[in-house]
């Protein structure tokens, strides 16, 4: 059996922020599994950034079926897992099943990926306090109200919480998030 993943997001997740994990991870062996706050089809959506804008635009992106409910997780099934950004996580943060998995990721010391606006959730469970940590930079007071240390880098890691700034980050990000993976949770 594969050593198992859990991705959570939601509607208005940043595309490529849930599929470049979701395919990179499964291209190394694990099952992966994405949870959201009912099992529907989700619909992400795709920031970019335009020249005159001050802030990053919105367009709707892919589309893609949730596995399972948040209320569905066994969180001890599973030996990590990814936080994608977007809007998703400004809403989902309310969640208290998802805050309950949460919790039982880090209670557990198990790796968490972490990008974009996808601190907030950490931030919602109270895990950020002494950790450094990055995140889209339009957060750093955010990281900052939460405990943490915050640092503009393309991919920090903290122990077992690797996180990064968004998806130009990717590659950074998923490099350190498999080296801290492997270490806890190899591929069986």
């Amino acid at each position: 059996m594969a050593t198992k993943i859990l991705i959570v997001t939601g509607d208005a997740a940043e595309s490529l922020e849930v599929m470049y994990p979701y395919q990179r991870l499964l291209e190394e062996g694990y099952e992966v599994h994405i949870a959201a706050p009912s099992r529907k089809k989700l619909r992400f959506v795709v920031h970019d950034f335009e020249e005159g804008f001050d802030t990053y635009t919105e367009k709707p992106g892919y589309t893609w079926q949730a596995d399972l409910s948040f209320a569905d997780v066994e969180p001890g099934e599973y030996a990590a897992v990814v936080i994608p950004g977007g809007r998703a996580p400004e809403y989902l943060r309310n969640d208290p099943e998802l805050r309950k998995v949460l919790k039982a990721f880090f209670d557990a010391d198990k790796p968490v990926a972490q990008i974009c606006h996808g601190p907030l959730l950490t931030a919602a469970v109270g895990a950020l306090s002494g950790r450094r940590v990055t995140a889209y930079p339009a957060l750093e007071m955010d990281m900052e109200a939460a405990g943490a240390s915050f640092q503009d880098s393309e991919a920090v890691v903290d122990g077992v919480v690797v996180s990064a700034r968004a998806w130009p980050d990717h590659p950074a990000w998923m490099r350190e998030f498999l080296t801290v993976l492997r270490s806890k949770a190899p591929v069986t």
